[in-house]
């Protein structure tokens, strides 16, 4: 090992753990069990049957000790760095899914929708056990995660165990470019508009309101039905300032830390728009951190109704750290609060109204489809515990007539819509509370009231 590399990472080690020693004796031990680490790399390098790569070695160790932590602190190549920015951004390549560790197992969150993953019927809860025949065992999330990408029109093959079979299964994969579209928006039927945000990054708060500003010119929405089911969470500032569209005061979330720092309140602000409209948001144990800032604001200031199953549980703030090289450190260090001061940590969102999805019905032949495995936050190891548990957008205007394409266009949609409220029980349960309170409001002000004189 190289002077340099060996003085690198005592700087590494003294530069975290210094800001956490409290005291003579922690820093005795600190120092101590720096020696200890020194120690056992010298032994490695003079005894071990083969020549050590020092760096692969140290890179190991600085993985190793971010695992034992939670499973959202991880440390970045140069290369890994990269690829979050470009995720970010807006688009990657690969298959499309997004991976956890749980039990020790690659384990699939989501897959996004569109993409190779979610056509070739990869679930939530699947496990993925070897990626072109390597086991998945002993590889760390990023390792996976670059397995899993490559060049566009290369293939993966990955093999994936599922509860109710009885055999793991191959499913090869053509790699593509993944465009991350974070917005989509559809009319259901006129007056009732439908949302999707699938993640949050650079231009999703522009892409909401161009959305909502466009579809809304002509016909003012009645209700609006907004899904963050499967939305792994993204950009913070992204989720604050979607979630501020929807309301006019009041604190979105708060951020809680060790330090000043990472003490914040996140408000929101009246912007002179009208956003008063019935609103109910789709959830499920793939909704996770920025989409369960967005659904806890909205239940907890009570604009909307959340239709769905318990969230994923993430309720933890995630920091990027520059290192030398163009590496980087993801580390937790806050957790996040609802409006009414609750941690959703490893306990997620509970609906007001709890509705399974049921899986569509299957063509002759098929199996029928058994539901997803729900996989939240509490279901991963070393997962931050809560120090106190709780026990697509407005109607599209009309097109002009006599256009016999836009014609076409309006009779595809319409199709469509049918067949995603025909799959899709949890979003015609939404659409009928929508009607419902549409329906309630009109005969309110049909109401004469009693006058005096």
């Amino acid at each position: 090992m190289t002077r340099s590399l060996l003085a690198f990472l005592l700087l590494f080690f003294v530069s975290i753990t210094s800001v956490q020693a409290d005291s003579g004796k922690q820093e005795r031990d600190l120092y101590q069990d720096l020696e200890t680490f020194a120690n056992v790399l010298t032994l490695i390098q003079q005894y071990y049957v083969d020549e050590v790569n020092s760096s692969k070695v140290i890179t190991g160790a600085i993985n190793g000790m971010l695992g034992s932590l939670d499973p959202h602190s991880a440390y970045m190549t140069a290369e890994d760095f990269k690829a979050l920015e470009e995720e970010t951004s807006g688009s990657f390549t690969g298959i499309g899914i997004e991976i956890s560790i749980r039990d020790g197992v690659l384990t699939a969150v989501a897959p996004i929708e569109g993409t190779p993953a979610d056509r070739q019927g990869i679930r939530p809860g699947d496990q993925i056990v070897r990626i072109n025949g390597e086991l998945t065992k002993t590889m760390t999330l990023m390792e996976a995660v670059k397995k899993l990408r490559g060049e566009v029109g290369t293939k993966v093959t990955i093999t994936v165990h599922r509860s109710e079979w009885k055999e793991p299964r191959d499913f090869t994969l053509t790699r593509e470019a993944i465009p991350l579209v974070s917005v989509n928006s559809m009319t259901l039927e006129p007056g009732f508009g439908y949302l999707r945000i699938s993640n949050f990054q650079t231009s999703t708060t522009k892409d909401v309101l161009d959305a909502l500003g466009v579809r809304g010119k002509k016909r003012p929405l009645q209700g609006l039905i907004l899904d963050l089911r499967n939305n792994p969470g993204g950009l913070l500032d992204q989720a604050v300032k979607v979630a501020d569209i929807f309301l006019d005061k009041g604190v979105i979330v708060s951020t809680k830390g060790r330090y000043k720092e990472e003490q914040m309140i996140f408000e929101a602000h009246p912007d002179g728009t009208r956003n008063d409209y019935p609103l109910v948001v789709l959830v499920n144990s793939g909704s996770a951190s920025g989409s369960e800032i967005v659904a806890g604001a909205l239940q907890d200031h009570k604009r909307a109704i959340i239709l769905g199953t318990t969230t994923f549980g993430k309720g933890s703030v995630q920091t990027v750290l520059p290192l030398p090289e163009g590496a980087g450190l993801r580390l937790t260090t806050a957790k996040y609060y609802t409006p009414n001061g609750i941690s959703i940590q490893a306990t997620g969102i509970k609906p007001d109204m709890v509705v399974p999805l049921n899986p569509p019905p299957q063509e002759k032949g098929n199996a029928p489809a058994a539901a997803p495995r729900n996989i939240r936050e509490k279901d991963l190891p070393n997962h931050l515990k809560n120090e106190a548990s709780r026990s697509g957008a407005g109607p599209s205007s009309d097109k002009e007539p006599g256009n016999q394409e836009a014609t076409f266009e309006k009779v595809d949609e319409i199709h469509q819509v049918s067949k995603r409220l025909e799959q899709d029980n949890q979003l015609r349960t939404a659409l009928i509370i929508l009607r419902s309170l549409h329906l309630a409001a009109d005969q309110q002000r049909k109401v004469p009231t009693n006058s005096h004189e």
